[in-house]
């Protein structure tokens, strides 16, 4: 390989590890566009843990509303002890952001203490869904969610039915901004502008 093109890795600093050109893209923009066309009426974006309150404070500047962030400890490989909200999200619709979830662990206790603390409703979003039996087993039973907003980065788990969930699952494409960046490439143009999406 002699260019290397991604979506939303775990953490900047893995950019790092390559020889070859990397081009580091973000789903935020494709997120960005479907949130808007919600027209959520008292919006706040929410971080389900405190390692990706730099990423919600990008959304809230980019669609101007409020950041909270929940404070949560880890009990295990799988399970997430969620204890508070620095920030009011009483009467809103909270719109959490994370870049992955494979058991559900933080978004459903993010969610519980959400609504704990009068949510009026919770919408999460993540880059990348790689769902485990334990993650598909607490999203029916456990995640008081309203939707889930994944991308189509990686397809979802073989016999995974969508339907069976009790809240919505949405799942966006980012086929168009892959292709527009390999195109760019492919044409040596600036793939800059696709990481300017105010």
């Amino acid at each position: 390989a002699d260019r290397i093109l991604t979506l939303d890795l775990p953490a900047n600093q893995i950019q790092g590890f390559f020889d070859a050109p990397l081009d580091h893209l973000k789903a935020e923009p494709v997120i960005l566009n479907y949130i808007r066309e919600q027209k959520f009426s008292k919006p706040i974006i929410v971080s389900p843990d405190t390692g990706g309150a730099k990423s919600a404070y990008s959304y809230s500047r980019k669609l101007g509303c409020g950041l909270a962030i929940v404070a949560k400890q880890r009990t295990g490989d799988s399970t997430v002890d969620a204890f508070s909200v620095v920030g009011d999200v009483d009467g809103c619709d909270v719109i959490m952001i994370d870049d992955m979830t494979a058991t559900g662990g933080t978004l459903s206790a993010a969610a519980k203490l959400c609504r704990q603390n009068g949510a009026k409703s919770v919408h999460a979003f993540v880059s990348h869904f790689p769902l485990t039996a334990k993650g598909e087993e607490r999203l029916m039973t456990e995640t008081q969610l309203d939707e889930l907003v994944v991308t189509d980065s990686i397809p979802l788990r073989e016999g995974f039915d969508p339907s069976k969930l009790p809240f919505k699952l949405t799942q966006l494409s980012v086929a168009p901004l892959i292709g527009e960046a390999i195109k760019r490439i492919h044409n040596d143009a600036s793939v800059n502008d696709l990481f300017n999406h105010e």
